[in-house]
């Protein structure tokens, strides 16, 4: 269809501007989050979490981008102005920081809505014609262009962009849509605790990836009613989403690529999801594929040397298997096998590495034995340790040990200096 060329969808992107939203605080994350907040979490070996979405935007045209910031934002921000502040504002591009700056109100952001409205001011100095509110902490590869061209051939008011997702893994965790044959919206649930099933489906469910677009105007006058909505709290899914399914048009996106079970799309927020999606990675042929050069994750890295493996002995040799490693890593005589490690990690002499995910600066010492567990940046494991070998053990230590077993260290659980984002 002609509406659908490069050129309507690259009009579109041109004509909208992006706000991720970027200031959760990832509290079932626990002590991974305790210095950073959860888009700046790393992942995937050197990417951070809210690379993703940035590179979203970038891959589909959109160049216009706000990142709302607040809950222990100084890793991401440090993270954002290295990586992402080579735009130029000239040429009709931009990645700007937009801390909570209480210019409306004497409150911090409210809720995901009130994050919104607390810079409406910015948004309107863009005069864009559409605006896409994003996640900024899941990950998954999405041309955004294909979302905007559905939302003006429905002559939608508001889009969502939903998935279809087991009804035991959306219950309590996602809000979930009732649709009609057009996929129009007109039940809305928050997080429920038994999601409405899709129909002819009783396994699935619709629901929502916390990303939406907006025709502007509509979108200003929505937060600006709810704003004066005594008893609201201030969030697209509980407040803003219910208010106008019944008289506006507010239809669903289905990101499916056409096929449910291929469709990529990760929710990294507790300990044991977050460690499942970096494993994936160092399958044969991962689900999600960081390799294709025509739809690249950019990211802010530093020059590291490539990663080396020394030994060549019977006893001790250094060998990955199976595993992902990042530049700057040395393997010296240890073996690594089905493992995620990122950039600077050191494992010493004798040790073993199996199913675990070494965050940037991980020293493992020699004759350490380390099973399913993830190793928070900095940490340095003593001479002869072993995690993840007898959970009572890790417990007793003070490491925390997830309900499916996945163990976590930090700095400060081994009595090392904290504060590293």
């Amino acid at each position: 269809m002609a509406q659908n060329s490069h050129r309507y969808i690259s009009n579109l992107t041109r004509d909208t501007y992006a706000l991720i939203l970027a200031g959760g605080r990832g509290s079932r994350l626990h002590e991974l989050t305790s210095w950073r907040a959860k888009p700046a979490l790393y992942f995937g070996g050197k990417f951070r979490i809210i690379d993703f979405p940035l590179s979203n935007c970038v891959n589909s045209g959109i160049r216009r981008i706000g990142v709302i910031t607040q809950y222990k934002s100084h890793s991401l921000i440090r993270h954002l102005v290295r990586g992402w502040g080579h735009f130029k504002k000239e040429l009709g591009e931009s990645v700007e920081i937009l801390p909570a700056s209480q210019r409306y109100s004497e409150n911090w952001y409210e809720g995901t809505a009130d994050a919104v409205f607390q810079n409406i001011d910015i948004i309107r100095n863009e005069l864009p014609k559409y605006v896409m509110i994003l996640s900024g902490d899941h990950i998954y590869r999405m041309d955004y262009g294909d979302m905007l061209a559905h939302h003006v051939e429905t002559g939608a008011k508001m889009t969502v962009s939903c998935m279809p997702v087991p009804i035991e893994e959306a219950a309590g965790a996602f809000g979930v849509m009732s649709v009609d044959e057009n996929m129009r919206i007109h039940g809305f649930q928050e997080k429920p605790a038994n999601p409405a099933p899709l129909p002819g489906n009783d396994s699935l469910c619709l629901a929502s990836m916390g990303n939406y677009v907006f025709d502007t105007e509509f979108l200003f006058e929505q937060l600006k009613r709810d704003s004066e909505t005594s008893g609201s709290e201030r969030d697209f899914g509980k407040d803003i989403i219910p208010a106008i399914i019944k008289d506006h048009p507010v239809y669903a996106y289905s990101f499916t690529n056409g096929d449910a079970e291929q469709a990529y799309w990760r929710d990294v927020g507790t300990l044991d999801s977050f460690w499942q999606a970096n494993m994936e990675l160092v399958a044969p042929v991962p689900a999600l594929n960081i390799y294709d050069r025509k739809w690249p994750i950019w990211t802010y890295q530093e020059q590291l040397p490539p990663a080396k493996f020394v030994w060549e002995e019977q006893d001790r040799r250094g060998e990955a298997i199976d595993s992902v490693v990042s530049g700057g890593c040395i393997i010296s005589g240890a073996t690594v096998r089905k493992t995620l490690c990122f950039s600077n990690a050191r494992v010493h002499s004798f040790s073993k590495i199996e199913e675990s995910v070494l965050l940037p600066d991980v020293e493992v010492k020699r004759h350490c034995t380390i099973k399913k567990a993830i190793l928070d940046r900095g940490v340095v494991v003593p001479e002869g340790m072993q995690i993840g070998v007898n959970h009572d053990e890790d417990r007793a230590r003070g490491f925390r040990v997830s309900e499916k077993g996945v163990v976590l260290v930090t700095r400060e659980m081994l009595g090392l200096p904290v504060g590293y984002g």
